[in-house]
């Protein structure tokens, strides 16, 4: 029997969003090999060292790592996370143009060892990112996407089965539009255990989700990072899993559901934007798009988040 040729993951930025990837991706076993790349040989020296330490405790694995872009060569998927780091003084606006210059001056090398590979963006601010990338490199839409409100869609379904007394793993609900401020919830399909939840009832003891609920609950979904940025300086873990489920999707060839963010089109007032829609994930990559019930109201919040990410776009001349 012809066996199929091992998986490898290659990951650009060890920071910690990078390293807590490349940690999740160990632990679970995603790929044969993973492989970081950091222009601070140094750090991704030590990172490798100290993650090669723990192989033993794994499933088998090599860690690899590189200040050379050739350390990603013949990469099935190839998460950036790469970002510029922030200077006093300097605004969120001229981080997010440096963040970009850096994405369009490291993407081509990488593309030129791992053509073949699925691109996954993470670095914030995520889908202009992903939307400068797509025009930078050329790769069709179904190769390369961003991370998206994956890791909002989670949040929000924590704070929902907390708040109703159930395993999270039995709340289904979305986040879409911009992994940002203007991200909107789909409560209208949302549910939990197949019970649609703007008809849940309370449980013995338990809380109604009734408006103010979800408006709590949304507050805390959009200001989750700032509280996390202000008590530890970085969100790692959580973003770490989600797109480790990401990756998994990939090899796998799941047809997984996942609300990744993908340039939009075919969705009138969507048009020529990365947003996050609940989307198709699988060997090929992006997929194809589900047309989800939204209210009134949701749909109108879309088209508002879609509108605030072309006004970034355009500050970038994108």
């Amino acid at each position: 029997m012809r066996q199929a040729r091992p998986s490898k993951l290659a990951i650009i930025g060890a920071g910690a969003v990078g390293t807590a990837i490349a940690y999740a991706s160990l632990i679970r076993g995603v790929a044969r090999t993973i492989a970081l790349m950091d222009i601070n040989t140094s750090k991704v020296t030590a990172e490798v060292l100290d993650l090669s330490h723990g192989l033993e405790f794994v499933p088998r694995a090599d860690i690899i790592g590189d200040d050379d872009v050739a350390v990603c060569a013949d990469a099935d998927v190839v998460v950036f996370t790469a970002g510029a780091k922030q200077k006093p003084g300097q605004s969120r606006l001229e981080l997010a143009e440096a963040t970009i210059n850096l994405t369009k001056n490291i993407l081509p090398g990488v593309i030129e060892v791992a053509p073949n590979a699925i691109y996954i963006m993470v670095t914030n601010p995520v889908d202009i990112v992903t939307y400068a990338a797509l025009r930078y490199s050329g790769l069709p839409g179904n190769q390369l996407f961003g991370s998206g409100t994956v890791l909002d869609s989670s949040r929000l379904r924590f704070l929902i089965a907390q708040h109703c007394g159930v395993a999270v793993q039995n709340v289904h609900g979305y986040i879409v539009g911009e992994h940002g401020d203007s991200e909107i919830p789909l409560w209208s399909s949302a549910s939990i255990g197949g019970v649609p939840l703007l008809e849940w009832k309370p449980l013995p003891g338990g809380q109604a989700i009734d408006a103010p609920a979800r408006e709590r609950i949304q507050h805390e979904v959009v200001h989750a990072a700032y509280k996390i940025i202000e008590g530890k300086g970085a969100t790692n873990y959580a973003i770490g899993l989600a797109t480790t489920r990401i990756v998994e999707a990939v090899l796998n060839d799941e047809h997984r559901v996942l609300p990744i963010s993908t340039l939009t089109g075919g969705y009138e007032g969507l048009d020529d934007v990365c947003l996050s829609l609940p989307t198709l994930v699988d060997r090929n990559g992006a997929g194809s798009r589900l047309e989800i019930k939204m209210s009134d109201a949701e749909r109108d919040g879309l088209m508002k988040s879609a509108e605030t990410l072309r006004e970034m776009q355009a500050k970038f001349g994108l």
